[in-house]
């Protein structure tokens, strides 16, 4: 992984995966793209800010980004906010761009928001399952539970999205996010710990 700063990774998977996207489709669009995922971050960045969370790093590869933070000091509660922070402003931003007819970045928004609740992790989704189902029923029951539920969610949308592009010849700009999700509903349903796509 190449290195920006301490803290940042990025991979070389990215900037193939962002080449070939220019190349095909425009820059426009790849920064349409950039700039929702850059607010979904922001948003996370600014409800760990707001409840005393510290952001340690934060790692791109050719399946999105993740930050990693010291929630240690976060509340059950808190940690859910922050962690759906990124989503709401996706499903914000998407709303007010729908509005002003923008569809194209308004679709970006909200395609960005859907995947992200999926409940797989290390998306939103999946960790926000885990954190309310912890605070709920503990810990365990939580691990259980989102592992049950990423595992099936994945698995059954990346072979999907495989069984797709094979059989209608569509998009091959989802074979990335099905290897992610295969990735990791593998990766659940052998009860690893989720690291990073």
């Amino acid at each position: 992984m190449s290195h920006w700063c301490e803290g940042v990774r990025v991979s070389g998977g990215f900037w193939l995966l962002a080449a070939w996207f220019t190349l095909v489709n425009g820059w426009r669009l790849l920064a349409v793209i950039l700039s929702a995922a850059l607010l979904h971050e922001l948003g996370h960045l600014l409800v760990l800010g707001l409840l005393g969370g510290r952001v340690t790093g934060l790692r791109v590869s050719v399946f999105g980004a993740e930050l990693t933070t010291d929630a240690a000091r976060l509340s059950y509660p808190g940690e859910i906010a922050a962690v759906l922070a990124g989503p709401a402003v996706n499903l914000l931003c998407g709303l007010a761009l729908a509005g002003l007819r923008a569809w194209v970045a308004a679709g970006a928004h909200l395609s960005l928001c859907l995947f992200n609740l999926l409940p797989v992790r290390p998306l939103d989704g999946g960790r926000a399952l885990y954190l309310l189902i912890a605070a709920l029923a503990g810990p365990a029951a939580g691990e259980r539970w989102a592992r049950r539920a990423g595992a099936l969610t994945a698995l059954s949308l990346g072979g999907l999205a495989v069984w797709l592009v094979v059989r209608t010849g569509g998009s091959l700009w989802l074979l990335p996010a099905a290897a992610g999700l295969l990735a990791a509903g593998v990766r659940e349903a052998a009860g690893r710990t989720a690291d990073f796509l």
